[in-house]
């Protein structure tokens, strides 16, 4: 590959090709059955060269083509198995590898960043990238103080391409649908193309990244490296070796999925909690599993401490500012759907706009919509699988279940929809790595309104007197 390609008109015809290309294996397909292929066998190399092109053209036009393909390879736990076979392969590749940036751009954009003499700010420096993203690649190096530090480049023309991408992407978005069955395409690609102004500057990225490396940086559990110099195009962060989440999945030990899957669930709900910040791009290429010590990589179990693992966290290109942390209405809605209370959590949600004044819903239709979601929240652990999310994916999409009728009915308010994506894309991964997860814990501790505070518990037993 040359450059990344900016052209819009040669953009648009890379995705163009991506819907025409499905019409074209399967037109093949028919002609392979016709010659006496089952149907079956067919389907499955069908599938898999499908995999393979949506993988070629996203990962070769970065930008916001290769950022949905982040945002959908979390959900494809929610696949039916027959089709997520081919698809897990070509989508894991998105989360951490991309085709390279030619090595003179990336001099070209340092020499113009950093100075003519940006050498000289380093004792080493690797040109071939460590990691290719969306946006930009990661490239290994010394700082001149001698710390080890990722140096991540944009790619020249990232914005206008990521836009053009997205604006192609929604065209698209009705013959793309079928990848992830249940899942509306469209307000995904409208969010990714909100965010695209704040993902590409690096100060605020910057920023995000310093508050939580200083608040976790005596965390036993979390491990967010330092910033060590920032300008346009360009952020050096502190190097963190450990085993991508990608890796994990595939290979990981169960012991190694368990640690991982509580770590990502403490890490999504202390984080707004003690940062103001909500992480906001959980796919697992942004995440590290590290041991305490190196030489206990080997025989590390599922405890924290020595001999066990933390969580290292990249990339805070994209997060939500919640000042307060996660809004209360969450834990209140959680714990009183939990406590069976179908009138009070009716109201809560047309309070907040879930359910709007024009529509007229039943309380324990609601309720029973709710409470196989929130499964996980009710046991002390619970073991997410595909399977699990198949069945959630499956009862919400097919349209003669009253779950789908329900659920076309609510609504999701403006300042909940990137939380939402957030959580639901951590459970997809969770389901990926198939981890055990005292998630109740979780909730317990950082969740606002999960727990009643002892004032609100005297309220609530003085209204019941009352009464």
């Amino acid at each position: 590959m040359s450059d990344l390609p900016r052209k819009a008109v040669t953009r648009t015809a890379k995705l163009a090709a991506l819907p025409l290309g499905f019409a074209g294996r399967a037109t093949w397909g028919l002609g392979k059955r016709i010659g006496g292929k089952s149907a079956e066998l067919v389907g499955r190399e069908l599938q898999q060269r499908t995999a393979e092109q949506l993988f070629k053209v996203l990962g070769e036009l970065k930008g916001g083509a290769m950022k949905f393909g982040q945002a959908m390879s979390v959900f494809e736990s929610a696949l039916p198995e027959e089709v997520a076979g081919p698809y897990r392969a070509a989508l894991t590749k998105l989360q951490e590898a991309a085709p390279p940036m030619p090595t003179r751009t990336v001099h070209s954009v340092l020499a113009e960043r950093l100075g003519e003499d940006w050498h000289d700010l380093f004792l080493e420096f690797e040109d071939k990238p460590a990691a290719a993203a969306s946006i930009g690649q990661v490239h290994r190096a010394v700082w001149h103080d001698g710390r080890e530090v990722a140096v991540k480049v944009q790619y020249p023309g990232a914005g206008e391409a990521l836009l053009s991408d997205l604006n192609q992407l929604s065209r698209f978005a009705r013959l793309l649908g079928p990848l992830i069955p249940g899942m509306d395409i469209k307000p995904l690609i409208a969010e990714l193309r909100d965010r695209v102004s704040e993902e590409l500057d690096y100060a605020l990225e910057a920023q995000a990244q310093r508050a939580h490396a200083e608040e976790f940086a005596d965390d036993p559990d979390v491990l967010v490296p330092a910033v060590v110099h920032q300008c346009e195009q360009v952020l050096v962060t502190e190097w963190i070796d450990g085993i991508p989440l990608s890796e994990v999945i595939t290979d990981g030990t169960q012991e190694q999925r368990d640690r991982a899957g509580q770590l990502l669930a403490r890490f999504l709900f202390s984080g707004p909690s003690r940062t103001g910040l909500l992480h906001a791009d959980p796919h697992p290429g942004n995440f590290r599993l590290l041991p305490d010590d190196p030489e206990d990589a080997e025989d590390a179990g599922g405890s924290g401490g020595k001999g066990g693992w933390r969580l290292g966290v990249l990339d805070f290109g994209t997060v939500d500012r919640l000042p307060g942390g996660l809004p209360p209405t969450i834990g209140d809605s959680l714990r009183m759907t939990l406590d069976g209370d179908a009138e009070a959590v009716y109201d809560l949600l047309r309070e907040e706009g879930f359910v709007k004044e024009s529509i007229e819903l039943d309380p324990d239709a609601v309720l029973d919509y709710l409470l196989p979601i929130i499964e996980p929240a009710q046991a002390d652990e619970f073991t997410f699988t595909r399977g699990w999310m198949r069945s959630q994916a499956a009862r919400i999409a097919d349209p003669r279940s009253p779950a789908h009728q329900l659920g076309k009915q609510l609504n999701l308010p403006p300042a909940y929809l990137l939380i939402h994506r957030v959580t639901l894309s951590t459970i997809g991964v969770l389901c990926q790595l198939g981890a055990t997860v005292r998630l109740r814990d979780e909730l317990e501790e950082w969740l606002p309104g999960f727990v009643l505070a002892e004032d609100d518990t005297l309220t609530e037993e003085d209204s019941a007197a009352g009464a």
